[in-house]
């Protein structure tokens, strides 16, 4: 397994670079020169920074040069609960069951038998126990104290997460009547107005699924999948879709892009995240006519851009 790795790398030697950048030497790169280099290496083009097109362009640019104090409490998983509770209301929060510094701190005995762990200062990260008896404590320890220790902001250069204090947050596990995850509406907002959702289904098989859909639930084929994907597809509407979009639209008030993460289980619409740069700006699944098409939605300000 090791060796094909390592043979992998070897025939792909753009992998190789992507890995040593991420050497704590190469922190002394300016933001700007190391997303050079990392946009180049991922998509296969330099980075247009002084007159940025595509959504993946403009990204990169929103994490140098929209760089808000509040952005920091909204990217951190414990903090943003506060603002969601005084926004929108404490009704729409995944319960709560702890929050903790370090591994030590979690009592697994006052844990319900099912929940999900996950660090507050990092992307991707998470861990679901459907049954406790079932835990490996020294691995989930060596998994927690990884997260602990991920310095999240070096990895892609998001300013939002460099000045998050480290913790694991234990929240309630959210289910469908069948037990899998329910699925993750990701609506995709531009100046306070959400255009799209993504809808991420199947997120338990390890093979997640992702389809755009506008307002009207109309496919939109943005990305492979979706320009795959046979005529006449959909996917089942949500009840409370509605609903959805004007939550993300009261959230999104005052940003140039956000992607606000929720959830609608149960007849209950529960808030997951804010994502301010989706896959980093570093989409290479989008098309490149969704690039563009996303890419023209974001209005930078003349203050910095001469739009």
């Amino acid at each position: 397994m090791m060796f094909s790795k390592i043979l992998k790398a070897i025939c792909k030697p753009k992998l190789i670079a992507l890995y040593i950048l991420n050497f704590k030497m190469f922190r002394l790169l300016p933001d700007d020169i190391f997303l050079r280099i990392k946009y180049r290496l991922i998509m296969g083009k330099p980075l247009d920074l002084k007159k940025p097109k595509t959504f993946n362009e403009k990204l990169q640019w929103l994490k140098l040069y929209d760089r808000k104090p509040e952005y920091t409490k909204l990217v951190d998983k414990y903090e943003v609960r506060k603002y969601i509770a005084k926004t929108i209301g404490e009704q729409y929060l995944i319960p709560l069951l702890g929050v903790y510094d370090s591994f030590d701190d979690i009592d697994f005995d006052k844990l319900p038998n099912q929940f999900v762990l996950k660090p507050n200062h990092t992307s991707g990260d998470i861990y679901i126990c459907k049954d406790k008896s079932t835990i490996d404590f020294n691995e989930l320890r060596k998994k927690v104290n990884k997260w602990l220790k991920r310095e999240y902001y070096w990895l892609h250069r998001e300013w939002p997460y460099k000045n998050v204090k480290p913790r694991i947050i234990c929240e309630e596990l959210l289910q469908t009547n069948d037990g899998r995850l329910p699925n993750d509406y990701k609506f995709h907002c531009f100046n306070g107005e959400p255009d799209n959702v993504m809808v991420c289904i199947e997120r338990d098989t390890g093979n997640p699924k992702f389809y755009f859909f506008d307002k009207r639930w109309t496919l939109l084929r943005y990305n492979i999948r979706g320009v795959n994907t046979p005529r006449g597809f959909s996917l089942e509407k949500p009840k409370q879709i509605d609903k959805m979009f004007e939550i993300a639209k009261e959230l999104s008030r005052g940003f140039p892009f956000v992607r606000i993460d929720l959830y609608n289980e149960n007849e209950r619409v529960y808030f997951g995240e804010f994502t301010f740069f989706p896959q980093s700006g570093f989409d290479t699944n989008l098309t490149s006519e969704a690039d563009l098409i996303l890419g023209n939605k974001i209005k930078l300000k003349r203050d910095y851009y001469d739009i």
